[in-house]
């Protein structure tokens, strides 16, 4: 544990903001790596300490997650990290005192004496980072996870492109395309019903790559309108060196946009609220379908290309 309330200051609240960083590392991920540099001392005399044993001093005992500035302790000198002093109601896990504001300073004057390796180090990922400064590189770490491209549910599922591929294909039974054009059909009836709709996902392979294909209803503003996007399953350097066009037309009217694929880094949510796509009022998707306007019958041509 922690050492006892008379090396730690009591303190009302931080000076050291955390707020950006993401607070989720897992002690768990990164227990067996080697940390870089032992500990220099509480107090001044932690050189003998195992590198281990100052890791463990910095496991929060609640979320079993590394602790981050402020982080605090009972007068009994047990720690907890903020975010789950307010989940046990300011008393302490370990003996329930009340926890007050005691901030143990030398404990974080401990860890910043600290190197880990990213957590991503088994996707790859071989860098080492100060402490203070690891979160900050994992939470736009290159080899982190991917999250689920599917946009017709929540999907918490995370992982790699291959295994979001088999994913899609298998749990949420996606249709998979081989090839860099495509000619889809959208077709709803009464669609002046529907004001917010998700057409199923489809995805194309193509350069020996998966594009994922969105369409759907929403409003901008007062405006029911349509919207088809691409998505690229990669990261954001490598989508742009695609480029992708879309076409709808009908009744001699044509109607096409160009652009560059998004990473699905970019949550599908994002791209449709940055309107980053082909955009058609429903009235003029309504056009396009013919007849007597009263059923979407909306074809969407496009293509992807790779750029030289």
């Amino acid at each position: 544990m922690a050492p006892g309330g008379g090396i730690c200051k009591d303190v009302i609240e931080s000076c050291v903001e955390f707020a950006d960083y993401d607070m989720a590392t897992s002690s768990a991920e990164l227990r067996g790596s080697p940390l870089r540099k032992a500990a220099t001392g509480l107090g001044g005399n932690l050189g003998a300490t195992s590198t281990n044993d100052a890791h463990e001093l910095l496991e929060c005992p609640v979320c079993i997650n590394l602790m981050y500035p402020p982080i605090y302790q009972c007068p009994n000198g047990h720690t907890v990290c903020s975010i789950c002093k307010a989940r046990v109601h300011n008393s302490c896990p370990t003996c329930h005192n009340e926890l007050g504001n005691i901030r143990c300073l030398a404990l974080e004057k401990v860890a910043e004496s600290l190197e880990l390796p990213c957590r991503y180090q088994i996707l790859g990922c071989h860098d080492i980072f100060p402490y203070y400064s690891n979160l900050k590189h994992e939470k736009n770490c290159r080899y982190r996870p991917y999250s689920c491209p599917y946009a017709g549910a929540k999907c918490s599922v995370t992982g790699d492109i291959p295994f979001l591929v088999m994913h899609l294909k298998n749990d949420h039974k996606v249709d998979m395309h081989d090839g860099c054009t495509f000619n889809h059909r959208y077709v709803k009836s009464n669609p002046h019903e529907v004001e917010n709709a998700t057409w199923m996902l489809t995805v194309f392979n193509c350069f020996g790559r998966q594009f994922c294909l969105h369409f759907e209803a929403f409003h901008i503003g007062m405006a029911p309108v349509y919207m088809a996007f691409l998505r690229f399953m990669g990261d954001e350097d490598e989508a742009r060196q695609f480029s992708y066009s879309l076409e709808v037309g009908g009744n001699g009217r044509k109607f096409m946009w160009q652009g560059v694929p998004r990473s699905i880094r970019d949550s599908h949510r994002k791209v449709r609220d940055s309107q980053d796509g082909l955009i058609i009022q429903r009235n003029l998707a309504l056009f396009f379908s013919g007849s007597d306007r009263q059923e979407l019958k909306l074809k969407v041509a496009g293509r992807i290309w790779k750029e030289q």
